[in-house]
């Protein structure tokens, strides 16, 4: 049975819930954020990750932000504006953000109280996030079929429900298969240096029932090499207009190795996790996280204090190297700046 990453309890005086993912395998502990430096903490500290649930869970952050000021207009800028430097890859943070400001803005052209102001800009937020969990539905129906009995699908990092408000993206696909009665077996890579592989996905599918094997992230092309794996799927943090894909680091490697391989890497998102303002994944901005933790293994050192340390969060997979992208809307396959231009305009 899988927990809700997040919910909103309560009305325009209420507050924001989320799963604490730090604490994850070993507690399942929601914590409560009542104000904007709760939210943009829980996000910057990854207490909540995944591009989808990072998205929504800024909408609720503008929300509390804008009741918080007595302009609450000025409020829903400034949360917005705050919000928005917690962490700089994924794009639905952006998009949902922008969303919020703009229903706002509406807002106050109109002839509304306080009240009826806060109370239409929840609403806002709470569509944001049912929308989240249609989206990952219709993922997972998009791509169950992907996934043929007998298979071994590899997956990267954690694409799962933790990372969206319910369901997930690249999981959504194998979840739906599952429910469709698919026999198949996953690999989940441990995913270095925050082990959202090992903590989160491992966790999660187990939790669902399905049959998943955890590996260290240096087995993948091994495990390809002895033809365990038959596909690869993973989640994206952006999607650049040319289909270049931003996912956690070590992504890229593993799409390489799919394609020495002969193996089909698909990419599974919702449609708000493409930028078209950017044409390539040259454009993508990649956040580089405390050196720590790569010094260390939980709170362990597992090098010199002070070694010198590169921590890139996230690398960007080549849309070449790309079989097809799932989204909620349907199938891009071999993408490019034409094929998703066309997709889009449908």
């Amino acid at each position: 049975m899988l927990p809700e990453t997040l919910r909103w309890i309560g009305q325009t005086n209420g507050y924001l819930e989320l799963i604490d993912q730090r604490l994850l395998p070993g507690n399942l502990v929601y914590i409560k954020c009542a104000d904007t430096s709760h939210v943009f903490d829980a996000i910057k500290e990854l207490a909540v990750r995944g591009a989808p649930a990072i998205g929504v869970t800024a909408a609720y952050g503008a929300f509390i932000a804008a009741r918080s000021f007595d302009n609450v207009l000025n409020g829903l800028i400034e949360g917005c504006r705050r919000l928005a430097e917690s962490r700089p890859t994924a794009v639905n943070l952006f998009w949902a953000l922008d969303r919020m400001k703009n229903f706002g803005a509406g807002l106050a052209k109109q002839n509304l109280s306080r009240e009826q102001f806060l109370t239409a800009l929840l609403d806002e937020a709470r569509k944001i996030h049912q929308e989240d969990i249609a989206m990952c539905r219709a993922i997972g129906s998009f791509g169950a079929d992907l996934i043929k009995d007998s298979f071994g699908v590899l997956t990267h990092c954690n694409a799962g429900s933790l990372a969206t408000s319910f369901y997930g993206t690249a999981l959504a696909v194998i979840y739906e298969a599952k429910v469709k009665g698919k026999k198949f077996s996953v690999y989940a890579d441990e995913t270095r240096p925050i082990l959202q592989g090992a903590r989160l996905t491992h966790w999660e599918l187990s939790q669902a029932g399905i049959d998943v094997t955890l590996i260290c992230d240096n087995m993948a092309g091994y495990a390809m090499q002895r033809g365990m794996i038959d596909m690869v799927i993973t989640g994206a943090d952006r999607i650049a207009a040319n289909g270049d894909t931003a996912n956690k680091i070590g992504t890229y490697s593993v799409a390489v190795l799919a394609q020495k391989h002969r193996i089909p890497f698909y990419v599974a998102a919702p449609i708000s996790t493409f930028d078209f303002n950017i044409p390539d994944g040259s454009h993508i901005p990649i956040e580089e996280r405390n050196p720590d933790e790569v010094r260390k293994f939980g709170t362990s050192l597992t090098t010199l204090p002070q070694a010198k340390v590169w921590n890139p969060a996230f690398d960007v997979t080549p849309a070449e190297l790309i079989t097809a992208i799932v989204t909620d809307r349907g199938i891009i396959d071999r993408p490019d700046t034409e094929k998703i231009r066309k997709f889009f305009s449908r």
